[in-house]
């Protein structure tokens, strides 16, 4: 990062010469001249907060919506994705780990360039996902880039934990089209012991989204014996059913990755898990587990197959104008008209 222009944080207090508070997340971190915080993409310089990392990527890539995954919001498109590196979260089972937790080379680009990058994909892509890393550590560039990049037509995708603080959540909820937030467990413990952090933040991140009509989809990674009790299970979905019975649940299967080495989620803790949400929630899908059986989209009121996907390849069979083609019934599926 030779030449890096150190810019100023948003969000942070001094506390005195060569001490100040971040307040952008609630990990609230306290940095001393010369050292970071969790995210180790702010450093303390004199009495002011700099910016480690704006404009600072690690890919730039075309992904298929879905990968996201959003299946509900613009299903079959592809969208350009980009991430930097670092995270406020340090979770053991981290499937992202060499860019998260990592010193993974960047590159640079400014939100004038970047918009640049997106309208030269608006053939083949409907916006821009900020993704692979945690996005919310790169609060202010994606500010300064996702109100140009909106005003053009084009949509703003969060792939998030949703480890962020009220005021510059909703400082940023304005320009954001939709949110795929990975509520890690319905269990606050779970979060302190396993991802450094806390779950209140993330509730609260997904109810002002969802309040603020932003389109919300979450994950969950099902880890044997860490969280996927049966009850933490009918927790998590009843109370994203107390928000929407319509937000896409995605259980995902968990493989051993960076300081975890449980065994791979079992195919029947999936199925059951699947069962369990899909009681209370009308679309509950399963991810890496290859079954085309556990991604379809069906109709809540008569089962009409609505969206059918093979991997990131997605038929749109059963939808007419936003609805069941068969009953008529309404479909949570955020698409322009006449697309």
């Amino acid at each position: 990062m030779a030449g890096l222009i150190r810019r100023e944080a948003a969000y942070y207090e001094t506390i005195s010469e060569g001490l100040t508070q971040c307040r952008l997340c609630p990990q609230l971190c306290k940095i001393s001249e010369g050292k970071t915080g969790i995210c180790r993409t702010r450093t303390t310089r004199g009495d002011r907060l700099e910016l480690l990392n704006y404009g600072e990527y690690t890919s730039l890539a075309i992904d298929p919506i879905e990968k996201k995954p959003l299946y509900h919001f613009y299903p079959g498109k592809d969208i350009l994705s980009i991430g930097g590196k670092g995270c406020n979260l340090s979770c053991v089972f981290c499937q992202n780990c060499e860019i998260s937790q990592g010193e993974a080379p960047t590159r640079h680009i400014e939100p004038e360039q970047l918009l640049l990058e997106v309208e030269n994909y608006r053939d083949r892509s409907i916006g821009i996902a900020f993704t692979y890393n945690e996005p919310f550590i790169w609060f202010e560039f994606i500010r300064d880039a996702a109100s140009a990049i909106r005003k053009t037509g084009q949509k703003i995708v969060l792939v998030t934990n949703g480890f962020i603080n009220p005021d510059p959540l909703c400082e940023l909820l304005p320009h954001i089209d939709a949110m795929n937030v990975d509520l890690k467990a319905f269990d606050d413990g779970f979060y302190r012991e396993y991802c450094g952090g806390k779950i209140e933040p993330v509730k609260e991140t997904i109810r002002a989204a969802v309040a603020a009509g932003v389109w919300v989809e979450i994950t969950l990674l099902l880890i044997p014996t860490l969280n996927d009790d049966p009850d933490l299970i009918r927790g998590q979905a009843e109370w994203i059913a107390s928000l929407s019975k319509n937000i896409p649940f995605h259980i995902s299967r968990y493989h051993p990755c960076h300081k975890l080495n449980i065994p791979a989620t079992p195919a029947q803790t999936l199925a059951r898990a699947h069962g369990i949400a899909s009681k209370v929630l009308n679309y509950v899908y399963l991810g890496n587990v290859g079954d085309p059986e556990f991604s379809r989209t069906l109709c809540p009121e008569c089962g009409n197959l609505l969206i059918e996907r093979f991997g990131y390849r997605t038929r749109l069979t059963g939808l007419n104008d936003g609805k069941c083609a068969k009953c008529g019934a309404g479909a949570a599926v955020r698409r322009d008209n006449g697309d």
